[in-house]
């Protein structure tokens, strides 16, 4: 992995060194993946494994091929748990090219500079050109995304694809300071020795 590098100690054994997956992410951010992993974590038991990713799929109205789900497991270089996950999202999302040129790549597409474009000719320059999407594609894509009044606000959705939702009542993901704050359970007396 990129983000993985090993150095070799006195003796002959191999210490591994990985970046600090946390620091590449505010604390939203890993609050956000901590219950997306949750959710997918179908079993519950600190692992996403195929079985985890088939029955989220299945949820979603997917039916994954038995080789799509093994490939997907297979990106990861060993168990996927919580900090894997968010090191996966994280070459991820360091792959993904700067705010301002995915911004200035949809700017192309629109003539008058208004910051956003027509959702049906989105679709139909995303369903003719280059790599040809097919229609489910094109939903999955516009699921969710900024559009209204069959706008499509290229420049939020540049925003929040690099950064999340900035609403955050959008996310239903509780604040996480609000969640460090509770109080702690209250507990009952032990009953006086006789």
């Amino acid at each position: 992995m990129s983000s993985m590098k090993s150095r070799r100690k006195k003796g002959g054994r191999v210490q591994r060194l990985t970046s600090n997956v946390f620091a590449m992410f505010d604390q939203a951010q890993i609050q956000e993946f901590k219950e997306a992993f949750n959710m997918i974590d179908q079993n519950r038991d600190g692992y996403v494994d195929r079985d985890d990713l088939q029955d989220i799929m299945v949820s979603l109205g997917k039916d994954p091929s038995d080789d799509y789900l093994e490939k997907m497991i297979a990106e990861a270089p060993g168990p996927i748990n919580f900090t894997m996950f968010l090191t996966l999202f994280g070459d991820k999302l360091n792959g993904t090219d700067p705010e301002d040129v995915i911004r200035n790549a949809f700017a192309c597409f629109d003539d008058k500079q208004q910051g956003y474009l027509p959702e049906e000719y989105l679709r139909e320059c995303l369903m003719t050109m280059g790599d040809r999407w097919s229609d489910d594609m094109v939903d999955d894509l516009f699921l969710g995304a900024p559009i209204k009044e069959g706008r499509f606000d290229y420049q939020e959705f540049t925003r929040t694809l690099k950064h999340g939702s900035r609403d955050k009542k959008d996310d239903d993901v509780p604040d996480f300071n609000a969640q460090t704050q509770k109080s702690p359970p209250e507990v009952a007396p032990k009953p006086a020795k006789e």
